[in-house]
């Protein structure tokens, strides 16, 4: 009945998704060197992890550099690894290339007790947003965001509650477990 329809070459794409990974992997070594702790690729986004204090300058070049475009900010959002003692706190942002379709995604980290990273709203302004939520959500610090302060939660909070730091329920009940929810 479907026989048609054909689904389309995995290789195909899985070899055009590791390209792009080498290509970029490539121009960010070459550009910033040991800044660029890893690379991986996360089912189909190649993934780069960078020093937090090269943010600002990695999202201009990646911005700015002809062959590669990316200029729209899909994602920010905010990471807790709590085991990962003096990285605790984490920003993912996922960038695209509209013209080529091509989309990476960038991770920095920062320890729980100096939660800065640069703000990227000085190469993306729709980063405001964001940032204010990552904040709010997480604690991390956008060193320069020109409005940083709680954009969903009451202003009277002194807590973060995407941190893993807190029991998703109550503790007294025994028909929800942590260890159901991922932890």
């Amino acid at each position: 009945m479907h026989a048609n329809i054909q689904a389309p070459d995995l290789k195909v794409k899985t070899a055009a998704i590791e390209e792009l990974a080498q290509n970029v992997g490539n121009l960010l070594t070459q550009r910033f060197g040991n800044g660029i702790i890893s690379s991986e690729i996360i089912y189909d986004y190649p993934t780069y992890t960078i020093e937090r204090t090269l943010v600002d300058d990695v999202l201009h070049f990646l911005y700015n550099d002809t062959a590669l475009s990316f200029r729209f900010l899909t994602t920010i959002c905010g990471l807790h690894y709590p085991e990962q003692k003096g990285a605790e706190l984490g920003v993912m942002y996922q960038l695209h290339n509209l013209e080529k379709n091509w989309r990476i995604r960038l991770k920095t980290f920062a320890p729980i007790n100096d939660p800065k990273v640069p703000t990227a709203t000085t190469v993306f302004a729709a980063a405001n947003w964001q940032e204010r939520e990552t904040y709010d959500f997480y604690g991390i610090e956008f060193v320069g965001h020109p409005n940083l302060k709680r954009i969903l939660n009451m202003d009277e909070m002194t807590y973060f509650p995407l941190r893993k730091e807190y029991p998703l329920e109550d503790l007294q009940r025994e028909d929800k477990k942590d260890a159901m929810f991922g932890r």
